[in-house]
């Protein structure tokens, strides 16, 4: 299972969370970058420390599963084909058919775009793998624009082909009511109503935000989104009454206990990753059954890594990416109760879990394409997953909007958008104040 698909081998060096990409030299033709107004010492060394190579030892071993396979998965996908075809009687369900036939033709893109698509940043535990997320975001991206161009009858009506359990309005669930923490006349005990509260959502809340923590790879964006996504909360309850919680809910169990531990966790983990040394044999030149374990558990382990240091106030463009980072990450979760709310889909349901299986390996990939388009400064092109699941989150948002506008419409409370309009003229004058005026 070595890394080497390329037929190199022997240990070899690669450049730092760039796989085999060799980077371009940084140009120039004056003291200071016109595209980020920071002097060119400082543009050198960041295109230095993206171009430095760091010793990651690999044997170069060259096995069965780090080959190409194209007339392989040809072969296979034409074997398919004809029995379907010629062996296999089609039966007179139109209905049946017209999924199968949706299915074999996602079927044949993926095997194509698999085989053919350029690698990513990531390259364990399979380049493929990677492949295979960037090609299941283009397919649910196409699946939001069909679905964008229905009415809202038909769109919920269209997820019973899914689901013949789905199409039906949803009963909604609030958080709030009797929101005491400690109830001592309560014959279920004083805590009752934080037991009540211990649902699903609460290791969901954790493991999502030790996933968030890997992805960012910094403790105060990821602090900020949770923090932020509570306010969002309040502001949104008249909306959606999921969101109308308790207090102690919002501050104790979600930013505190739940999010707060997971993305400690996460950053401990980052940090670890971070120092631990890369080293890497094909598993056919261990000579222990142990050590061949071991290297097969390490297989789903990162290649290498790259530390996230985003530096908001370095200059507009950084200050202005990471707002808009942050912005997509809340309208991204937002989507997720929006959508299920307008489409009648539960929170259960295999659909909600399989959204959020596409995005969270879709969303680190993008994040550290984002990253190196933002830090390097020999990267010109913006990531090609970073691109699709932006498209992702915008059509998402552009669904909900067309589907229920009266929804988004209701008015805030005054003490709701008052906050906010301070909030955003506050942003704006230190914004002026610390790149303009200082």
């Amino acid at each position: 299972m070595s890394e080497s698909g390329r037929g190199q081998r022997g240990a070899r060096r690669v450049q730092t969370g760039q796989g085999d990409d060799v980077p371009r030299p940084l140009q120039h033709n004056g003291t200071v970058s016109a595209e980020e107004h920071l002097p060119v010492p400082f543009l050198k060394k960041k295109s230095r420390e993206w171009t430095q190579e760091t010793v990651v030892y690999d044997d170069g071993t060259i096995t069965f599963f780090w080959r190409a396979h194209t007339l392989t998965v040809l072969a296979a996908l034409i074997c398919v084909l004809v029995y379907v075809t010629l062996l296999e009687e089609t039966p007179n369900n139109s209905e049946y058919n017209a999924k199968r036939g949706l299915a074999f033709v996602v079927i044949v893109f993926l095997a194509f775009a698999v085989t053919y698509t350029p690698d990513g940043p990531f390259k364990r535990p399979h380049p493929s793998i990677w492949r295979l997320v960037l090609c299941l975001s283009v397919v649910y991206e196409l699946g939001l624009i069909f679905v964008l161009f229905q009415t809202v009858d038909d769109a919920r009506q269209l997820m019973k082909y899914l689901d013949e359990s789905l199409g039906e309005p949803l009963p909604e669930q609030s958080y709030g009511g009797n929101c005491l923490l400690w109830d001592p006349d309560h014959p279920q005990g004083p805590l009752h109503n934080f037991w009540d509260k211990c649902d699903i959502f609460v290791p969901a809340h954790f493991m999502g935000w030790y996933a968030k923590a890997l992805i960012l790879r910094n403790v105060w964006i990821t602090n900020v989104i949770s923090v932020m996504f509570e306010f969002l909360e309040y502001t949104l309850e008249h909306q959606l009454p999921n969101f109308n919680e308790c207090w102690w809910d919002h501050w104790i169990m979600d930013v505190l206990i739940c999010n707060g531990l997971g993305i400690w966790c996460g950053m401990k983990t980052v940090e670890y990753l971070k120092m631990k040394p890369y080293h890497w044999r094909g598993l056919w030149h261990i000579p222990t059954y142990r050590g061949k374990m071991r290297r097969m558990v390490a297989q789903f382990t990162p290649y290498n890594w790259t530390s996230f240091d985003w530096k908001p106030t370095l200059s507009l463009k950084r200050w202005l990416a990471v707002l808009g980072i942050i912005a997509m990450w809340l309208i991204a979760e937002l989507n997720t109760f929006y959508l299920k709310s307008i489409l009648w889909i539960p929170p259960p349901n295999w659909i909600n879990w399989a959204r959020l299986a596409m995005y969270v390996p879709a969303s680190a990939v993008a994040f550290r394409e984002t990253f190196q388009f933002l830090d390097d400064p020999t990267c010109k092109k913006f990531g090609q997953q970073a691109w699709i699941l932006a498209a992702i989150v915008i059509t998402e948002l552009l669904i909900v909007m067309k589907f229920d506008l009266n929804l988004l419409l209701l008015p805030f409370p005054e003490h709701i958008w008052q906050c906010w309009v301070a909030a955003f003229v506050g942003i704006a004058s230190w914004t002026v104040w610390r790149f303009f005026i200082r």
